[in-house]
């Protein structure tokens, strides 16, 4: 039964100190859904029975098939914390009620544009860790993204029953794994973590921000709840033995004495805290049931206080021991206890994040709403996701309100990532229908929503594509757009079967690009209808739910197809000139390549627009090699396409130049999205205009000459500049046992894959190995991988970089062979014309 209303969980949403905003991150099946369950239980919203096997937060019917989460979910839930706990709570509180908004997000890193999604609204994240995988990939990963949105860590090392049953590990070998799953994780705290305005975010298990059990059993413990125990029990300071339960920490039994050095004869630490005090008696639990000798147990429960009921007592084995873990350790206590304590309040993150969420001035009313996390200043609501509803082709809007409050029948401004203040453009001004609670599977209407709680609603989804700003102050600028670490670069082409579904298609793939953060859904030039996603098992379940829910028609779809970048290897050998259609004025101009570090300094937004034009202009003569006074004349950056060339004015006392300068950002932005070779996006290229012969008269020199005057010499310079390709490339982690290295290395050089790195993971004969793979080559890499390991190796790959391959596209090989494909799929003409023929066009 359900054990606290959606009122009680009204009245905690004015309460803002006692609100946690938080999301569950990991690598996949280290266990995040299974864990979920436990405070899903203890909320009574789920028999306990059932905890760490209902998966409740995976609601979709694919989700519990295969056993992955691909969508994000959000739950509310209202807790009591006792008097013993509030005290350690160093911000003030509003009472002993808690309302922890959880999501639980995918690990998949095809679906990580969700976990992007669920941490801009969360202030906390819970990452969990496998305690034998320990910390993978997509660990790294969902790390990163958390610390780079200024999100508070806590840890939980889950999976302990399968190292004390199946792997059968010594108290001694566990804590050591224990240890060094936790320093693993703060290494990559301290690599990731850029500003130290959040302080210290390394996590300590002596200062109870690391929880250690088992999310399918349901039992969990941090060692402030052992302290608690023992404090009572020896009649000294909880803090005191909570700080020497962790590390080089020993006890003497006999003469009841600490010290930093271990006096167990036999070697195996025995003496140490951690597995006198806590390890103990779990061991015991697990030696006493396992091995059926029931009355130890029942005689250990009586002494542990564990109440076991008649029926309980029937059982044996695992079933057994699963019920005395729960009731001895419950995971909830463990996990409510670490959120509530440690992870921040809307209050106390709003003031540190607001720098990193409002793109206009930080001293404007709606960046001091922000940062004070206030009710009645003005409203400031981020949407970060959309969730298809019950109703066919509608969605909630589901995001956080930063200030203000959010209320049914509210007139607000909505604002399109595209708004830019005083136009108005992706700007609409709507009523809010009605404000819903997302409880998981259902949701629950409320009247309003306060600062600093999240929340879904009604009747604005036409207005958003997939994320937006809602406000009420006329001023207000937008909040960042937010930066997901996949991008789309796999695409299939889909149809209908039957012709007259077209239209339905159409409809289907609107909602498609709406309902999920990454998928990009467009239309090229030969009428092919294209899906782009993160990677084959995104791509897979964006086409099931095209043809089961969105469009609800037969699809055909293509095989995948990668995306390219185009790019240009050295300088143009010579001036390309451009005529105007009118021939009245002429465009010189040369490209050269940027250099893979400034173009990963532009993508990563260390290097912008918005920057400073001195400072800047010092930075890349310092740091890249430019000319000063080039680097002080960049006429564009990209526009939002996820390309990164620039345009420099490098000419001499030229007239009329900054007439047309708009007309020659157009052209600019125009060809970067279309290169010259395939029709693909240009990257990392640097198009430097060399001098202009312009008309006197200003007729003959508008948009409709300029523009396509300077795109033809953009395309005429990239094909003097030995034009060529880069290639998308995925990092593959691949965990398998030593035994099976061969096949792995065997299917990796089919590939054209290049293996970075090989370690022997401590403790284990398992091997974790780094690979780069050649987005184009990983289709059907896992199925080839598993045949050729007979099943024992497990890849996980992500999109790391783009690589530049060898060749140019004008000459015979195997850039112009895929040149060649590209132009033939697209429709243009097979042949690429020779670059002499191209420039006597010009």
């Amino acid at each position: 039964m359900v054990n606290f209303t959606v009122e009680q969980i009204r009245v905690l949403m004015d309460k803002v100190t006692n609100i946690r905003n938080m999301s569950v991150i990991a690598h996949v099946d280290h266990g995040k859904s299974t864990l979920t369950d436990s405070l899903v239980a203890k909320a009574g919203i789920i028999k306990s029975s059932t905890a760490g096997e209902a998966r409740f937060t995976d609601t979709r019917a694919d989700e519990q098939e295969r056993g992955i989460t691909i969508k994000s979910t959000a739950i509310s839930m209202y807790f009591e914390l006792n008097d013993d706990q509030m005290e350690d709570i160093k911000d003030k509180s509003g009472g002993n009620g808690f309302l922890i908004n959880l999501i639980d997000s995918p690990g998949h890193v095809d679906f990580s544009s969700e976990v992007t999604a669920a941490l801009r609204v969360t202030d906390g994240a819970l990452v969990v860790v496998d305690t034998i995988s320990g910390v993978s990939v997509q660990t790294e990963t969902v790390l990163r993204q958390a610390l780079t949105e200024m999100i508070k860590p806590v840890v939980m090392i889950n999976k302990v029953d399968r190292a004390m049953l199946e792997r059968q590990l010594p108290k001694e070998e566990l804590y050591q794994n224990f240890r060094r799953v936790v320093e693993d994780v703060n290494v990559n705290i301290s690599t990731f973590q850029s500003e130290n305005i959040m302080g210290d975010l390394q996590v300590y298990p002596e200062q109870g921000t690391v929880a250690f059990g088992s999310g399918l059993h349901a039992w969990g413990f941090t060692l402030r709840q052992f302290a608690v125990i023992y404090a009572k029990k020896m009649g000294v300071d909880r803090n005191k033995i909570m700080n020497k339960m962790w590390g080089d920490n020993f006890f003497n039994a006999k003469t009841k004495k600490w010290s930093t050095k271990s006096t167990d004869p036999t070697g195996k630490s025995e003496d140490r805290a951690f597995n006198m005090f806590a390890l103990d008696p779990i061991y015991r639990i697990f030696d006493a049931t396992m091995h059926e000798r029931k009355d130890e147990a029942f005689a250990l429960a009586e002494k542990l206080q564990i109440a076991v009921t008649s029926e309980e007592r029937d059982l044996n084995g695992k079933p057994l021991l699963k019920v005395l873990m729960r009731k001895f350790l419950p995971a909830a206590e463990a996990l409510m206890e670490m959120i509530c304590i440690h992870l921040p309040s809307p209050a106390v993150a709003q003031k540190y994040r607001c720098d990193g969420l409002y793109e206009g001035p930080l001293d404007d009313v709606c960046a001091q709403g922000i940062r004070n996390c206030d009710p009645k200043g003005p409203l400031m609501l981020y949407v970060s996701k959309m969730v298809p509803t019950s109703d066919k082709g509608r969605f909630y809007a589901f995001g956080r309100v930063f200030s203000g409050t959010a209320a049914s029948g509210q007139k607000v401004r909505i604002q399109g990532p595209g708004y830019v203040p005083g136009t108005k453009k992706e700007l609409f001004v709507k009523t809010i229908q009605r404000t819903v609670l997302m409880m998981g599977r259902a949701v629950e209407s409320i009247e309003d929503c306060p600062a600093g709680n999240i929340i879904g609603l009604v009747g604005v989804d036409q207005f958003l594509q997939k994320s937006g700003t809602l406000t009420t102050e006329e001023t207000a600028h937008n909040m960042k757009v937010m930066k997901f670490s996949v991008s789309p670069v796999v695409r299939v082409a889909v149809e209908v079967k039957n012709q007259q579904d077209l239209p339905k298609l159409v409809e289907g793939l609107k909602r498609l690009s709406k309902s999920d953060p990454c998928v990009l859904v467009m239309t090229s030039d030969t009428g092919e209808h294209i899906v782009a996603g993160a990677g084959e098992l995104h791509l897979e379940i964006c086409l099931k739910d095209l043809e089961e829910d969105h469009a609800q028609v037969p699809i055909r779809s293509s095989l995948p197809v990668v995306e390219y970048r185009e790019t240009v290897r050295e300088e143009s050998y010579d001036f390309a000139l451009s005529k105007s259609p009118n021939k009245h004025n002429r465009i010189y101009m040369k490209a050269q390549p940027l250099g893979e570090d400034l173009t990963r300094a532009l993508e990563e937004g260390v290097i912008t627009s918005r920057d400073d034009v001195k400072e800047r202009a010092r930075v890349l003569a310092d740091e890249h090699g430019w000319d000063v006074n080039d680097a002080r004349k960049i006429w564009a950056f990209d526009p939002e396409t996820a390309t990164t060339n620039l345009l420099v004015d490098t000419t001499k006392a030229v007239q009329y130049l900054n007439e047309i300068k708009e007309h020659c950002v157009s052209g600019f932005q125009w060809a970067s999205t279309t290169g010259p070779c395939a029709d693909e996006k240009l990257r990392g290229c640097r198009f430097n205009i060399t001098d202009v012969s312009l008309h006197a008269d200003s007729i003959h020199r508008g948009a409709g000459q300029i523009m396509p005057a300077c795109r033809r010499a953009i395309y005429a310079s990239v094909l003097m500049a030995q034009p060529t390709l880069q290639e998308p490339i995925y990092l593959v982690e691949i965990q398998c046992p030593e035994s099976a290295m061969g096949g792995v290395y065997s299917v990796l050089n089919r590939r054209r894959g290049e293996v970075i790195d090989e370690q022997l993971r401590p403790g284990t004969t398992q091997m974790t190995i780094k690979a780069y793979l050649p987005v184009n080559e990983s289709f059907g890499f896992v199925t080839e991988l598993r045949a050729g390991t007979s099943g024992q190796a497990f890849p996980q790959s992500v999109f790391d970089h783009w690589s530049l391959m060898n060749g140019s596209a004008l000459e015979p090989g195997k850039v112009a062979d895929i040149v060649k494909e590209i132009r033939v799929r697209k429709g243009m003409s097979e042949q690429m014309h020779g670059l002499d023929h191209y420039y006597d066009k010009l």
